[in-house]
Parts: C-alpha cells; sequence; structure tokens
C-alpha cells in the first residue's frame, strides 16, 4: 500500500522555539474576532471565567463566518466566490478544523465542484486550493478518501484541458498530487496520477520539438512538484520501473529557462537516486557521466544574463544534488515550529515537507503543531500538550532576541573579516 512507503520516511522531533508569520495573522483574524471585555475589575477565578467564556464567543463567531463564506460559494456574483474562496483559503491553512468540516465536507465538496466547473481562471485555481487544504484537514481516513474519488476526475479534466487557465491547471496539478498522496488507498489510483502528471511535465507533452518545458513554467514545476511527491509513497515495484526507463525523461528538464524547473528537476533526479540506493538497485549500468557533467555546469554556472540571486540559489543547490549523487551524502536541515523540531535528512523527506509547506504557506508551523495526519507522516507523535506556564516560560522577550541577534551579528561578521583576510593573502 501506498502509506507504508509513508510511513517508513519518519523522523523524530526535538524541542525548540518559532514564531509566527504574517499570513498565518491573517489567516486569524479570519477565524477570530473577541468580544470586549466587560467593565469593572473582577478576581482572578472570575478573570479565569471570563477568559473561558471569550474563547467560546470566539469560537462560535468564528464559525459563523466560514458557515457564510460557505454559502457564499453559491453565489451568483463571480467576485464574491472568490472573496469567499480566499477567506476560506486562509482559515483553513491556518487552523486547525477537521471536527467542523467534517459533517460540512459533502457540502463544501458539491460547492467546491461547481467552482471548478462553472468558474474561470482565479476561481479554478482558488477553488483546487481550497480542495487541497480541505483533504488535508480530513486526513487520510474515510472522509479524506471520498474527497479525493469524489473530485479527482475534475481535476484531471481541468489539468489536461489546453484551453484552461495556466493557473486553474497549476492550482489542479498541485490538488491532484497533494489529494492522492493524502487519501489515495489504491494502488490503481496512485498510478493513474503519477501517469497523468508526467504527461504535463515530460517534455514529449510540448509538442513543439523542444528540449524542455518553456511556455509555462509554473504549470510544469507544479506536475513536476506532485509527481515527485507521489514518488516517495510508490511501492517498490513501480519505483523500479522508474530507475530503469521514465528517470531519463528528467535530465532534459535541466536544460529549461526556467531556473525555479531546473532546480526542481535535479532534486527530482537526486530523489530518484536516493530511491535506487533505497532498493539496493544500482544505476551504474545508465549513462550518468553526461548527467555528471550537467550537474557540475549547473553548480558552477556564472552566466551574467542569468539574475544574481538565480545563480547564487542555482549553484548551491547544484552543489548539494551533485554531492548526493557522488558521494551519498545529503546536507541535513532542521525546521523549528513551537517548542519542537524536526530534522529533514533525506530528499524524500525535504520533498514531502515543500509539498505542504507550498500549500500552507506559513501555516506550516501552526499545523506540524496541531494537525494529526502531519505528524503521523513526519513521526511527530500526538500533539504536545502545554499549560499556560510552559507557553510563557517558553517565549523569549523582544529584548532578548535583539540582544542575541547583535551578538550573532558580530560573530559573522568577524569570522567573515577573517575569511576575507586569508584571501587577502593569497592574492
Amino acid at each position: 500500500m501506498p502509506r507504508s512507503r509513508r510511513a517508513a520516511r519518519r523522523g523524530p522531533g526535538s524541542a525548540r522555539a518559532g514564531s509566527p508569520a504574517s499570513e498565518e495573522e491573517a489567516g486569524s483574524e479570519v477565524l477570530s474576532h473577541c468580544s470586549s471585555a466587560s467593565e469593572g475589575a473582577s478576581p482572578a477565578e472570575e478573570g479565569a471565567g471570563s477568559e473561558a467564556a471569550c474563547e467560546q464567543g470566539q469560537e462560535e463567531e468564528a464559525e459563523d463566518r466560514l458557515k457564510e463564506h460557505m454559502d457564499s460559494l453559491l453565489d451568483k456574483s463571480a467576485k464574491t466566490r472568490q472573496a469567499a474562496l480566499q477567506s476560506l483559503r486562509l482559515a483553513f491553512s491556518s487552523k486547525t478544523l477537521s471536527e467542523f468540516l467534517l459533517e460540512r465536507r459533502l457540502t463544501l465538496t458539491d460547492s467546491l465542484e461547481k467552482c471548478l466547473k462553472k468558474g474561470k481562471g482565479e476561481e479554478q485555481a482558488l477553488a483546487g486550493t481550497v480542495l487541497t487544504l480541505l483533504c488535508l484537514q480530513m486526513g487520510s481516513g474515510p472522509e479524506g478518501e471520498e474527497v479525493f474519488r469524489s473530485l479527482k476526475p475534475l481535476l484531471v479534466s481541468v489539468l489536461t484541458d489546453r484551453v484552461a487557465s495556466p493557473g486553474a491547471r497549476q492550482s489542479c496539478a498541485t490538488a491532484l498530487g497533494m489529494c492522492c498522496y493524502i487519501a489515495a488507498a489504491d494502488l490503481e489510483d496512485l498510478i493513474s496520477c503519477l501517469s497523468c502528471l508526467e504527461g504535463i511535465f515530460s517534455p514529449a507533452s510540448t509538442g513543439e520539438g523542444s528540449s524542455a518545458p518553456t511556455q509555462h513554467g509554473p504549470l510544469h514545476c507544479s506536475a513536476l512538484q506532485s509527481w515527485s511527491l507521489l514518488l516517495t509513497i510508490c511501492p517498490p515495484s513501480h519505483i523500479k520501473s522508474i530507475v530503469d526507463n521514465r528517470w531519463l525523461k528528467l535530465p532534459p528538464l535541466l536544460s529549461s529557462s526556467s531556473v525555479a524547473l531546473r532546480i526542481l528537476a535535479g532534486e527530482t533526479i537526486a530523489l530518484v537516486f536516493e530511491l535506487a540506493q533505497d532498493m539496493e538497485e544500482d544505476l551504474g549500468h545508465q549513462d550518468t557521466e553526461f548527467l555528471r557533467a550537467q550537474l557540475k555546469v549547473l553548480a558552477t554556472e556564472s552566466n551574467k544574463y542569468r539574475a544574481k540571486t538565480d545563480r547564487r540559489k542555482q549553484r548551491s543547490i547544484f552543489r548539494d544534488i551533485l554531492r548526493f549523487i557522488e558521494t551519498g551524502e545529503y546536507q541535513e536541515e532542521t525546521i523549528r515550529f513551537g517548542l519542537e523540531c524536526m530534522y529533514l535528512d533525506s530528499w524524500a523527506r525535504q520533498r514531502t515537507y515543500q509539498a505542504f509547506k507550498e500549500v500552507l504557506g506559513s501555516g506550516i508551523r501552526h499545523h506540524l503543531q496541531n494537525n494529526d495526519l502531519l505528524r503521523e507522516i513526519f513521526g511527530l507523535g500526538p500533539p504536545l500538550v502545554l499549560d499556560a506556564a510552559a507557553l510563557k516560560a517558553s517565549k523569549v522577550s523582544r529584548f532578548e532576541k535583539h540582544l542575541y541577534n547583535s551578538a550573532a551579528f558580530k560573530a559573522r561578521t568577524k569570522a567573515r573579516s577573517r575569511v576575507r583576510d586569508k584571501r587577502a593573502d593569497v592574492l
């Protein structure tokens, strides 16, 4: 089953501190508006009761707002529907609302289906994103599977429709990959989604004889990202098929004019090498020397016609990719959220995290702390239950942050100065 491989990619978490972000605050505004406090002073016990009543009022008001947004999805005005979709996107990405959505999922699924069928451009793109977030809220159980199965044909239809707007197709590519990753229970669904996505980013799909797709870079990036995400839960038999045949479609993408597509193609190639190593498959019989030469060029490229930031990012990532392919060494990354942290210690784990971050934005930290699905996928265990005293103790004052940042800046400046001095001596 697909989830067995997903479970093998988990890792431990440990305690560290994190910080909120602007989009999460925007989403919280959609969900919470506290009524003004009652007049007059009150004792500690009354204060605690008043706070609990305020929280309950907040929750009820937030639910009322969400119900209004869901009703607005059936409005005749396209602007009203888009505004409602945008509000739902912010709410779903910034909070865990699985209990609230459980009994309303069928109604919401029907409304999103109408937006995807009858809407245009931006409305379809937003509907695809909200559908992804709905599936993420429902999780990998029967409810999530029901949402995925009901809208999978429509997602494929919009994705493969060349007349549809690129934004709508891009959103459906992401939705198809994410929903399949979360909720597909049958291998047949997984294989069909992989095939559909491969048909989008494969060079042969351009139909213009070019070596790499350049016309719709973002669409091809979304399709390749979803395809590589699904690779991480593929059974060994299908991974072997890709290693033996289809992975050779990836190197031509390294010549794309889109820096995002080049980087994503390189990371996907590294992922295929990693999966082959896990299966003890040898890629030595493939013609990998030309591939290594391509990666070396991209890791050292200094063409002036490319933006400086693009060149710097490309060189950094392709150095990591080349080092992994030649030595098997992966550059581990630490993700901190709340009082915890987790480690990205493989290309499969990194691809999974990046896919969820793409959908959730700044809300990824909240979901890593509270969403059972994400905590299961990344092996974080049940959500931590902390009392008010522990939360207060974990917070760092603004002055302490300022002192820490100042000290770090001075240390970094000194270290760089020493390196510059050494370079001057060499010259």
